[in-house]
């Protein structure tokens, strides 16, 4: 059922590479004769395809609360959303949690319903009518003005042509950016929530879910790496993946993010020769933390660099298709840092490996980028003292940022040594215990058992916690520079034919087309 719900957001089969973007959303305009809106509006809302601009698309606010019932008063509801019942309001519901909204094909009489306690009804009506009261007016018609995906603007046009209505398609409004609606396959509404909590991809922005997931579980697997622990982890994937235990149902939209760190966790395992510990059973295919500290941290920087370039690249692309090529050229996370990033990095690497062609040409590209950053700087806050002052500053702080977000990337060795320092001090107080035979034994496995299921704990945690922080400050902040907004749809539950008065939770029939979470 999910599956075919995401076909028809996107509107058809997507490659992977359709999933960067937005779902393409279309501004259109929902227009009926007057005697027909309500109509209108039952099928937009049983379709749930449409986010509808009640505060744009009339002057006519929506009428007070307090009006009579015969003038069509409603409580004031919020978009999409199930309105909150109010003392006082007519027609009155009564007071607590209010039902998943419902709205019925035929109009009510809403003093029956009040009477029946069907505030379901209620709360839906209320919602028709607040949209209704919203609708621009002129010549015998009525129109909403809304966002949909581009996809679905066919089949509503369809629908609506039935009962004399249209949805006739709107220009851009300039300035205004449309909603965004994350779809795809299953695999890509997965690695959402690591982008979603940091907040809502811009409209014109690529979905970096696939690149996010992928850091993630590298920088987890350095700070990680053992065999035996990265194997339980993808065992803990899989459990969660099919839905067990039950407790655990709620977190199970994580399970791609816990099979990436646990897969990525075993490689550096045979990498650094853990499992559980310094053990012996597998051999050390690259080095050992404990033994070569200075080249996992170089190693560190080394991937923290190659992130980096990847989030400016990232970042230029998403300037560009937000602000075009002035924006792509000065902002810091567009050409400007990516060529500063550059060109500090061949100065360290040309007086590391004393090569003087490439100092110069880093020299010159790192002056270059300044000279570019400051430009941008000057545009932003205004010629004259002030701005070259404001200017300046911002241009150190860029440098000294910079700096200091290379060296952030220092902590993937650091908890990687901490990790396996903790590994060993398990396995070598459980050597010891081992070592003196007879009930001593038993205590060994005990201790090995409990210590490697502590460090197992806190280890974990603390390269979660690392992990995600070094995305959203060192990688996500080159990415994004503004949030955009989700997608919300109008959605109502639909009750066939004359409301049912007396059996508050019957249903006589439903049309829902579901769009998937209320917020994407």
């Amino acid at each position: 059922m999910r599956r075919r719900e995401a076909a028809s957001l996107a509107g058809a089969s997507m490659s992977w590479l359709e999933t960067l973007l937005p779902v393409r959303m279309a501004r259109i305009a929902l227009v009926a004769p007057a005697g027909a809106l309500r109509e209108m509006l039952v099928t937009v809302a049983a379709a749930g395809t449409v986010e509808i601009d009640a505060e744009l698309s009339g002057s006519a606010p929506p009428e007070p609360a307090s009006r009579p019932a015969a003038h069509g008063t409603v409580p004031e509801a919020r978009v999409g959303t199930v309105p909150e019942a109010r003392v006082g309001t007519v027609p009155e519901a009564r007071v607590g949690t209010v039902p998943e909204a419902r709205v019925s094909t035929v109009p009510p009489d809403l003093d029956a319903l009040r009477r029946a306690g069907r505030d379901d009804l209620i709360a839906g009506e209320s919602q028709v009518r607040r949209y209704a009261a919203a609708a621009a007016r002129g010549h015998g018609a009525v129109a909403l003005a809304g966002w949909m995906p581009a996809g679905q603007v066919r089949a509503l046009t369809a629908t609506l042509a039935v009962i004399g209505c249209a949805v006739v398609p709107l220009p851009r409004p300039p300035g205004v950016d449309a909603p965004t609606l994350v779809a795809g396959s299953a695999g890509q509404r997965a690695l959402t929530p690591i982008v979603s909590v940091y907040g809502t991809v811009p409209y014109a922005d690529v979905n970096p879910a696939w690149l996010a997931w992928g850091s993630y579980g590298l920088m987890f697997g350095m700070m990680f790496g053992d065999v035996g622990d990265g194997l339980l982890l993808v065992a803990a994937a899989l459990a969660l993946r099919a839905g067990w235990p039950r407790w655990a149902r709620r977190l199970r939209a994580g399970w791609p993010f816990v099979a990436g760190a646990g897969a990525a966790a075993t490689a550096f395992g045979f990498a650094y020769g853990e499992f559980f510990g310094p053990t012996g059973l597998i051999p050390t295919l690259w080095l050992d933390p404990i033994a070569r500290p200075i080249p996992l941290l170089i190693a560190g920087i080394g991937v923290g660099a190659v992130l980096l370039a990847g989030a400016y690249a990232l970042g230029m692309i998403n300037r560009w298709r937000e602000g075009g090529w002035p924006l792509a050229l000065y902002a810091p996370s567009g050409v400007a840092g990516a060529a500063l990033f550059g060109g500090l990095g061949m100065v360290a690497a040309a007086w590391h490996y004393h090569l003087g062609a490439l100092l110069i040409t880093g020299i010159a590209l790192t002056v270059a980028a300044l000279g570019l950053a400051a430009a941008g700087f000057l545009a932003q806050a205004g010629f004259g003292g002030y701005g070259v002052t404001q200017a300046s500053v911002e241009v150190f702080d860029l440098v000294v940022r910079l700096g200091s977000n290379v060296a952030s990337f220092a902590r993937l060795a650091a908890f990687g040594l901490a990790h396996a320092a903790l590994g060993l001090l398990v396995f070598q107080g459980a050597r010891a215990l081992w070592d003196r035979g007879g009930i001593m034994a038993v205590a060994a496995i005990v201790a090995f058992i409990v210590g490697g299921a502590l460090a197992f704990a806190l280890e974990g945690l603390v390269a979660a916690v690392q992990a995600l922080r070094l995305e959203y400050y060192e990688l996500f902040s080159r990415v994004f520079v503004a949030q955009g907004r989700p997608f919300r749809p109008w959605r109502l539950r639909i009750e066939v034919g004359e409301p049912d008065y007396g059996a508050k939770d019957k249903v006589v029939g439903s049309t829902h087309a579901a769009l998937g979470p209320r917020e994407v």
